[in-house]
């Protein structure tokens, strides 16, 4: 479950995105990487992919696949691991993406949504299918 600090992190994080502020996002979430204790590789991980999504979208391509890379070489572990977790294909679906590895961008992406298609979580579906039309959107698919 996320505190209030990482909640609002993530909306201040959102809200840069939106307006464009690719470098302010950059910088906050580097910010945190070197100030903040990370209970868990995944967390840490997490953060990493949402860098790299950044810098993409900033223009950083050598910046994004470096933090890109790192987060899949620790979320694939975690997906070995254990494959049915539902946290975990998302971001390793985007780290794939941000790589530009389509076809394990697309394949962890759809194995989550037949995990849980919206039909059976109102919550969580829509979300890995967002997160799938997002991964095909990066590759220009429809």
């Amino acid at each position: 479950m996320q505190t209030p600090h990482e909640f609002s992190f993530i909306i201040k994080i959102t809200q840069l995105r939106l307006e464009r502020n690719y470098a302010e996002a950059i910088r906050l979430v580097q910010a945190r990487q070197a100030q903040f204790h990370f209970g868990t590789e995944y967390d840490k991980a997490l953060d990493q992919v949402v860098l790299a999504l950044m810098q993409r979208l900033g223009g950083d391509t050598a910046g994004a696949k470096l933090a890109a890379e790192r987060a899949r070489n620790t979320l694939e572990q975690l997906y070995r691991d254990q494959p049915n977790s539902l946290p975990i294909p998302a971001p390793l679906s985007q780290a794939h993406a941000v790589l530009g590895e389509r076809d394990s961008a697309l394949t962890v992406a759809q194995h989550a949504v037949m995990l849980l298609p919206s039909a059976r979580d109102l919550v969580w579906g829509p979300h890995l299918e967002e997160n799938l039309a997002l991964i095909q959107t990066m590759f220009g698919q429809e």
